[in-house]
């Protein structure tokens, strides 16, 4: 695969991408996020991705039915270049995108591909290019005094040591990925306007899951 490629504007991204709609995944930007690619649809896709430029987006359908093949999405996705890639015996594809920036869908494109594409704009999360400032305004300390009673609900143990120290892009970022918050949530933190207002959302959704009753077992940590 050709070398590392940097972003410097939204101007040097393509205005159309391929699609691809996965309920509960969440990337943002500089987020990794890995995936494993098995459906015929979804390995043209990266074979496609892997000879251009290598982004896909994401984006979340609005709907869980996993047999509905073309479901209607929501229009706010982020973009990911395609960072890592194998292929297992049987065929798969286990791959890794990497959060470039976010991304509104103006219109899904006609083609003859067994994948969606689209048009798309990236005017409002132009910002999404630079990395945040570390001494963003975030209430570090709500967030990661309240981890421990969350992932304790879901009978993890997570090593505290590298989210103490991550910046605080990386550490509301990747938590707003891996926490098994629904659908809805997701999205919302998705298309939170900036740093600050996603870490408040995630520190309320945290205290809100911490209070929550009823039986945990069906969600899992990504």
């Amino acid at each position: 695969m050709p070398g590392p490629v940097t972003y410097k504007t939204v101007g040097n991204l393509p205005r159309a991408i391929p699609l691809f709609p996965l309920s509960g995944a969440l990337l943002l930007p500089r987020v990794h996020l890995p995936l494993n690619i098995f459906e015929p649809r979804y390995l043209a896709m990266v074979d496609d991705a892997l000879a251009g430029n290598r982004l896909i987006g994401m984006v979340q359908p609005r709907t869980s039915e996993f047999d509905d093949q073309n479901p209607e999405i929501f229009q706010v996705g982020c973009a990911g270049r395609l960072t890592q890639f194998s292929e297992t015996q049987d065929g798969r594809y286990a791959i890794v995108l990497t959060g470039i920036c976010r991304f509104r869908v103006i219109a899904e494109l006609d083609t003859e591909t067994p994948y969606r594409q689209a048009t798309i704009s990236w005017a409002d999360y132009m910002d999404d290019i630079v990395p945040a400032a570390d001494d963003a305004a975030i209430d570090r300390e709500s967030i990661l005094g309240s981890l421990d009673a969350y992932f304790a609900k879901f009978g993890k143990q997570p090593d505290r040591a590298p989210l103490d120290s991550a910046p605080s892009e990386s550490l509301v970022n990747s938590l707003a990925s891996i926490c098994p918050f629904g659908v809805e949530e997701k999205q919302a933190l998705l298309e939170a306007g900036g740093l600050p207002a996603r870490a408040d959302l995630l520190a309320g959704l945290i205290q809100m899951a911490i209070a929550e009753d009823g039986n945990t077992d069906a969600r899992t940590l990504q």
